[in-house]
């Protein structure tokens, strides 16, 4: 059976993005590999083993463009209200939370926040399937 073990985005800056998803998210840097022409940094946190891959490709200094095939990386937390106030007292800029019904029961509430390179996160209260 496979196991799902990251998620790779690129991002230009990468002290930007290591702070962005440590007060985010409480991910710290589980390694990161220096190669000639760019760097792994692989974050994670206690919750699970599944990690957020950052590749930044040395003297990159254009924005990447995000195109229209990306999606969203999701977290589950246990106060979504909670979590919602700490992003905005922290200056992230979270949107609003939305709840998201199917057949009239609450199947998820959650809001989205973009990291510094414009990659959308969706942050889900843990409730039924997103646990």
């Amino acid at each position: 059976m496979a196991k799902a073990i990251h998620a790779m985005i690129r991002v230009l800056d990468e002290a930007r993005s290591v702070e962005f998803y440590r007060t985010a998210f409480g991910l710290e840097v589980a390694d990161r590999f220096p190669f000639d022409d760019f760097t792994l940094v692989y974050l994670r946190n206690g919750e699970a083993d599944f990690e957020l891959e950052l590749t930044i490709n040395h003297g990159r200094t254009e924005p990447y463009q995000i195109g229209d095939g990306y999606g969203h990386v999701a977290f589950a937390v246990d106060d979504l209200d909670a979590e919602h106030a700490r992003f905005e007292a922290r200056g992230l800029a979270p949107r609003r939370i939305v709840a998201f019904e199917r057949d009239g029961a609450l199947m998820a509430r959650f809001f989205f926040v973009a990291d510094p390179d414009g990659y959308q996160i969706e942050v889900l209260q843990r409730h039924g399937r997103y646990r």
